[in-house]
């Protein structure tokens, strides 16, 4: 049986982190993903993912239409292991929190909240307000899985692209999916 995933991109700079999680999911035997992308996502996508947004939808299985309210992913009936923002807005992560659901991202999240789904976010804003703040600690305290793109350096990146991978990798941990591209930490001491 497919599991099944939903990816949703809004409009805040990191369109390669989603294409990284997409392109990964693609060789991931037994899930397929619905990609649910914003217009403000689309702009950025043309401003800053070379390839563009029309790419970025061939890397989904399904794509759905931000304002199809009617969609089966914003059903609670509809079977999902949960639902990756990547990258999230602050006024994505706004909506999500006041359960504003105006559009089929910000509803499929609130259905993944409500189910009690897995939601993980990848949040996109330097520095970050107290509202941002506070808004990040109340999907903390519902549950979410927040993954800032923060670089590490322990596994010794030679691109962008392996950062990108990086935090993508992380991504699908949130989702159980291990096998994913991503470097794991070491312990390099010798044992006594």
């Amino acid at each position: 049986m497919e599991k099944n995933i939903v990816i949703g991109v809004s409009g805040a700079s990191g369109i390669a982190i989603a294409a990284a999680v997409l392109e990964r999911l693609q060789r991931e035997p037994g899930w397929r993903s619905f990609l649910v992308m914003t217009k403000a996502a689309r702009r950025t996508a043309e401003l800053e993912y070379a390839p563009g947004p029309e790419h970025l939808m061939s890397l989904a299985d399904v794509n759905c239409a931000p304002e199809d309210l009617a969609n089966s992913i914003a059903s609670g009936t509809f079977r999902a292991e949960g639902m990756a923002i990547v990258p999230c807005s602050m006024k994505t992560v706004a909506g999500i929190v006041s359960g504003f659901s105006e559009n089929l991202l910000l509803r499929a999240a609130d259905v993944t909240l409500k189910e009690r789904r897995q939601l993980t976010v990848v949040p996109r804003e330097a520095p970050l307000s107290v509202i941002h703040c506070r808004n990040l600690l109340a999907l903390a305290e519902m549950g979410c899985t927040i993954i800032p793109p923060v670089m590490s350096f322990y596994h010794a990146p030679g691109s962008v692209e392996d950062m990108v991978r990086q935090i993508a990798g992380k991504v699908l941990d949130s989702f159980g999916i291990f096998e994913n591209g991503m470097s794991r930490w070491e312990n390099h001491t010798e044992k006594t």
